[in-house]
C-alpha cells in the first residue's frame, strides 16, 4: 500500500464510482470536479488521515482505501482507525488484493496504538459484510445516518 498521489484522484473516484451506490454519488469525469482535489489537499496534509492506494506491477492503482485515526477518551485514551472506502478494481476482486490491503490496514492502526478498527458497510452492500466477516470484522452497532 502506497499513499495515493494527487494525479491519482480520477481513478481513485472511478473506483469509489464502480458500483450502484457510488455511482449514485460519485462524479466520474476527466478532469473530476475540483471538489475532489480540494478534498485531496485536505486528506493529504492531516496526519490522521491515510489514503491509500494498492498499484499492479506496472503502477496502475488498482485498489483504493482510506483510513482516519480519531482520538477519543474512550478505551483508556486509545485511538480508532475508522477504515473507509474501500474498493478494488472489478477485474481483480475475488483473488485476494482486498484482504491484503484491509490486513494492511489493521497493521497499520495496531502500529498506532488503536485497539479498534471499525468500518461500515451500506446494508444493501451483502457481498462486503460477508468479506468483512471473513477477515474478523463482526456486526456489533446499528449505524445511523442523516443527511445535512
Amino acid at each position: 500500500m502506497c499513499e495515493a498521489r494527487r494525479e491519482e484522484v480520477a481513478t481513485i473516484i472511478r473506483l469509489l464510482a464502480d458500483d450502484p451506490l457510488g455511482a449514485g454519488r460519485e462524479q466520474v469525469s476527466d478532469p473530476p470536479p475540483s471538489s475532489y482535489f480540494a478534498a485531496f489537499e485536505k486528506i493529504a496534509a492531516d496526519p490522521r488521515n491515510l489514503l491509500m492506494v494498492a498499484r499492479d506491477a506496472a503502477g496502475a492503482v488498482v485498489g483504493t482505501l482510506q483510513i482516519t485515526f480519531i482520538p477519543g477518551l474512550s478505551n483508556q485514551g486509545a485511538e480508532l482507525a475508522l477504515l473507509e472506502a474501500v474498493r478494488v478494481d472489478a477485474s481483480l476482486r475475488g483473488q485476494g488484493l482486498g484482504a491484503a490491503m484491509v490486513t494492511w490496514a489493521m497493521d497499520e492502526a495496531r502500529r498506532r496504538g488503536c485497539r479498534n478498527i471499525e468500518l461500515m458497510s451500506h446494508a444493501s452492500r451483502v457481498d462486503a459484510q460477508r468479506f468483512y466477516a471473513r477477515l474478523g470484522f463482526a456486526s456489533s452497532h446499528v449505524g445511523m445516518k442523516r443527511a445535512l
